[in-house]
């Protein structure tokens, strides 16, 4: 059974650590920046990718360090991602981040998540996020390349037509709610 609540996390607001300058902190720091360019992120790592590299250029609030794991890196940060190949590194970081009760994902070892990255389908300001509650990581890869077909880009003008209407209704919250209901139920 899925007991994964889904939420969705303003993280320019907070300050994320990742762990790992490989493929896989490539991966995650794409994904996060991709979502909200405006993140601060640190990545920390003996070893930084080039593109890793070319990433923070593109993004003044990513700082690179070419260090290896010290648990004072975890100072200040509010979330943390994990991407190494060194499962003794991924198992201390996971150790340090509970001791500090930071929210942690490791990647590719759902046992030591707090919480799992989604597979995120963007239309405009339509974001659904996908999950399989850590089982298939590419099976919601795929899912989502089917939903981002399948949705038309029109969606954004649909959104914004919704917005003015939610704007300009008169009453109460249950009174806006019924009236919202009836105009979007042609989307069944």
């Amino acid at each position: 059974m899925n007991t994964l609540f889904p939420i969705f996390v303003k993280t320019e607001n907070l300050h994320v650590l990742i762990v790992g300058g490989g493929y896989v902190g490539l991966e995650k720091a794409n994904a996060l920046l991709a979502n909200a360019p405006n993140t601060r992120v640190t990545l920390v790592a003996p070893e930084i990718r080039s593109e890793i590299q070319e990433l923070a250029r593109q993004h003044p609030r990513m700082e690179l360090i070419q260090e290896p794991y010290h648990e004072l890196f975890l100072a200040d940060k509010d979330l943390v991602i994990v991407g190494t190949n060194n499962k003794d590194v991924n198992r201390q970081v996971q150790q340090d981040c509970k001791t500090r009760r930071i929210l942690v994902n490791v990647a590719d070892t759902p046992d030591l998540c707090d919480f799992y990255l989604s597979s995120v389908v963007k239309k405009g300001d339509l974001k659904i996020a996908i999950s399989t509650n850590g089982k298939s990581p590419t099976f919601a890869k795929r899912f989502r390349e089917v939903l981002e077909e399948l949705l038309p880009d029109s969606l954004q003008e649909t959104l914004d037509n919704l917005t003015a209407i939610r704007n300009q209704l008169k009453g109460d919250f249950v009174q806006k709610m019924e009236k919202l209901n009836e105009i979007t139920k042609v989307l069944k």
